[in-house]
């Protein structure tokens, strides 16, 4: 049987630090952005050139912080955490091979110093190996009567709040991190926790950029308790 070896284009560099509060699909949180320098021969401005004519692209990546083992079944969120399905009806990522697909949004294309692509909307993990990027074609690749099996609809929405001391934080944080508030609520929004997490005491956490998130949640709301330096190992509580 034939083996194939692939190298990465380029490692994206995204705001997410643990697997834990990255959106489960793109464009869930718009304002999550992100970053592929690509790697030598590939960083030429010929290789790119025409792409700004599209609007979204396609990036094949490599799930690397996943376990290297697959099951034949999985339990999507989306079904409470408990019921199975497939790995081939999913998207998980303990897959045969760890191949994924995301469609994200194509921002800027800066070539002065290579290749610098900038997209808007990621779900992807920082340092996530790049295998490819393909232009989105709507009329190709859009159904509007195609079936989504048990992904009815995009996942219900939760209201998010800061507390004051959360709001004071997050203020002094976007002058570095401009978008540090609305991505907050995008990612929240989407109840990261578990789906199995009912303890509306928990308080939860995980890294974006260089900061901790700190929060908790209840049926229909989560609270934003603080937004601090992250430990330099990277603990979370």
């Amino acid at each position: 049987m034939p083996e194939f070896r692939f190298s990465p284009i380029g490692f994206l560099a995204t705001p997410f630090r643990d697997r834990f509060g990255i959106p489960r699909q793109a464009q869930l949180a718009p304002h999550a952005r992100g970053q592929l320098r690509l790697l030598r021969p590939y960083d030429r401005a010929e290789a790119v050139r025409g792409l700004e004519a599209f609007s979204h692209v396609w990036l094949s990546f490599v799930f690397h912080r996943s376990a290297d083992q697959w099951s034949p079944t999985v339990r999507p969120p989306r079904l409470g955490g408990n019921a199975r399905v497939g790995v081939f009806a999913s998207r998980s990522p303990f897959r045969p091979n760890p191949l994924g697909l995301s469609l994200v949004e194509l921002l800027a294309i800066d070539t002065r110093d290579g290749a610098l692509l900038t997209f808007g909307g990621v779900d992807l993990l920082d340092g996530t190996p790049v295998l490819d990027i393909k232009p989105y074609i709507p009329f190709a690749e859009s159904r509007a009567a195609a079936r989504s099996g048990f992904v009815a609809g995009p996942p219900p929405q939760l209201a998010v709040e800061f507390s004051a001391q959360a709001a004071l934080q997050v203020a002094v944080h976007e002058r570095r991190w401009p978008d540090l508030a609305p991505l907050l609520r995008e990612v929240l929004a989407q109840d990261p926790r578990p789906a199995y997490a009912d303890d509306p005491l928990r308080q939860y956490g995980f890294r974006l950029y260089d900061l901790e998130i700190k929060w908790r949640c209840t049926a229909s709301l989560a609270i934003v308790e603080a937004v601090v330096a992250a430990s330099d190992d990277g603990a979370t509580s």
